[in-house]
């Protein structure tokens, strides 16, 4: 019997449109509900002295064509900041019940208003509300010093004749598109010998924060 017989494998001819590959990874997690939230995906940025800072932040869109992801954040955020002075940024999604990641490098840029505003509206009042109540990533004395911020911003938003204001978006809230440049796509093989392929490809930052793109040069990896 051969001990590293395959089982969980790539294409053997890579595709060349990596990314809508790893789009149906992600749809199938979701669709199947695998694990609890399947679009969470860890971000990494660097500080000031390159050191890196990691969380996990939620994948909300997944743009194949033409290649980025998006999350939404405090712009006045840790991670928010660190984009404004460093937009290199990775993330990976990992989803160890099936055996799969995706590790992917991009340039990040703030998402237009109207994605920001459209996202903003499909989110729960309450939401919202926290939205404009938290300076993320700030100090707080204490939680309840936090609960009594946030009433106030309720208290903001709440009439007396029970009729309720809309909450706009915050000016410092918003989406963050990451487009990628460099894609890696992991499949969990029997005794660790995994099945591993990156895809690279150029972009060019275009005024309007687009970019223009090259096709994506893919190659199998050891694992």
């Amino acid at each position: 019997m051969n001990i590293f017989e395959e089982r969980n494998l790539l294409p053997e001819k890579l595709p060349d449109r990596p990314m809508h590959l790893a789009k149906e990874w992600l749809n199938k997690t979701c669709e199947d509900k695998w694990q609890p939230n399947p679009n969470a995906m860890t971000l990494s940025t660097v500080d000031n002295n390159n050191a890196p800072s990691s969380r996990v932040v939620l994948c909300k869109y997944f743009k194949p064509d033409p290649g980025y992801v998006v999350f939404f954040t405090n712009y006045n955020s840790r991670k928010g900041q660190e984009i404004k002075k460093n937009s290199k940024v990775s993330l990976v999604f990992h989803w160890d019940n099936i055996g799969r990641q995706v590790r992917i490098k991009g340039m990040a840029v703030f998402s237009p208003s109207s994605e920001s505003d459209e996202y903003f509206t499909s989110r729960n009042r309450g939401s919202q509300i926290s939205a404009w109540g938290s300076n993320q990533s700030q100090s707080v004395e204490s939680r309840e010093s936090l609960i009594s911020q946030m009433n106030k911003k309720l208290d903001e938003f709440n009439t007396n004749d029970s009729q309720k204001k809309a909450v706009p978006r915050p000016p410092h809230w918003g989406g963050i598109r990451v487009w990628a440049h460099e894609i890696e796509l992991w499949m969990d093989g029997e005794n660790r010998v995994h099945d591993r392929a990156r895809w690279t490809r150029k972009i060019k930052k275009n005024e309007d924060d687009t970019f223009s793109l090259s096709e994506w040069i893919g190659s199998r990896l050891q694992p």
